[in-house]
């Protein structure tokens, strides 16, 4: 039995963690962690764990809870890991963080981005990207995983075959996303207010927006070049889901008969089978079918399709997935899982929910 012991236990993501460890028959929650609930029953804050979890909220020190669990969740702002991470912790436990601080590379570029100083950059070398259908052997060996973020999980998912194969000129990539309220935490914001959000939807961080650099960090490594593109999210009156939407300029391919031309819908098909023919959360569509996010919610899938404009001779490539399961709690245990040995599907084989 892994024990498990999450940091950040009572925002959207901790408690979708919890929701879904739960339900996982190889593990069991030794610790609530909550700044803002300590020795409050963590029943009160989420209700729907009544009779569930009798357990309270207690604080966030990890050096205690490294000597009691074998693996911590830390679903916690940007710099909090990075601040109180070292050795001595790592060495008695193997974490998985679902915040930015070691997912990116370059601590020039987390630090320029992010607006805060880099504490522990001796780790970021360390640390394996958690995107679980690209670095799934590297996770097994972890003892840091950085869980990705929600916008780039949809994002790379999505154009990942197409870059990867070289089907596409990475310059002319163009990203749209959207998103449901719940992806900004469970903070008190005016811009969140149901008056706010409801009956409306509108771009944020046009051109600035900080999953920007990880979005172009892992599609650099899948395309063996520099990518920069544009990204822009939207929020939409909803609670969960994300949609992308992405264009890009098709790229000349060798063809069986030794010429080069643009790829067929056929070609850009195969290339989504080739990666994605095998894998259990990710969804390749019947030809002609979009994603939806009503189809993913609550699950760990990812929905995913391609589809060609031969009038303009660019691709659109789609992707839906739920922000709170596979853009956060379900892939950090899926990656628990695979850094266990465990099944990795364990504990994920959520049905998406509807209505």
């Amino acid at each position: 039995m892994v024990k498990a012991g999450i940091i950040g236990a009572t925002g959207y993501a901790g408690g979708e963690l919890v929701r879904i460890l739960l339900g996982h028959k190889d593990v069991e929650i030794k610790w609530y962690g909550s700044r803002s609930y300590i020795d409050k029953r963590y029943a009160d804050v989420y209700r729907n764990m009544f009779e569930l979890v009798e357990d309270v909220c207690r604080d966030d020190n990890l050096k205690e809870l490294a000597e009691q669990v074998d693996v911590i969740f830390t679903a916690t702002p940007q710099g909090f890991l990075a601040s109180v991470l070292d050795e001595e912790i790592l060495s008695k436990v193997k974490v998985i963080d679902l915040s930015a601080d070691y997912r990116i590379k370059d601590v020039a570029v987390y630090e320029s981005w992010y607006g805060i100083a880099h504490k522990s950059p001796q780790f970021i070398k360390e640390a394996v990207y958690g995107l679980c259908e690209v670095n799934r052997e590297q996770v097994k060996g972890a003892r840091l995983v950085a869980n990705p973020g929600c916008y780039p999980t949809c994002s790379v998912l999505s154009v990942y075959p197409l870059i990867k194969e070289g089907m596409i000129k990475p310059e002319t990539l163009i990203i749209d996303a959207k998103s449901g309220t719940s992806g900004a935490g469970r903070g008190a914001k005016t811009d969140n207010l149901y008056c706010e959000v409801n009956e409306n939807i509108k771009a944020y961080g046009v051109a600035v927006h900080r999953h920007t650099p990880e979005i172009e960090e892992q599609l650099s490594y899948a395309a063996k070049e520099t990518v920069v593109l544009n990204f822009t999210p939207h929020l939409v009156p909803m609670n969960r889901g994300i949609l992308v939407t992405a264009y890009a300029n098709l790229q000349e391919i060798l063809q069986p008969d030794g010429s080069y031309a643009l790829p067929s819908k056929e070609q850009l098909r195969s290339a989504y089978e080739k990666y994605y023919g095998k894998e259990k959360f990710v969804r390749l569509l019947p030809e002609g079918v979009c994603p939806e996010t009503k189809w993913v919610e609550g699950s760990n899938y990812v929905d995913v399709n391609v589809v060609l404009d031969a009038r303009t001779g660019r691709v659109i490539m789609l992707g839906a997935m739920d922000n709170l399961v596979k853009g956060a709690a379900g892939q950090a245990v899926q990656n628990m899982n695979l850094m266990f040995g465990l099944p990795e599907e364990e504990g994920l084989e959520l049905v998406p929910m509807f209505p």
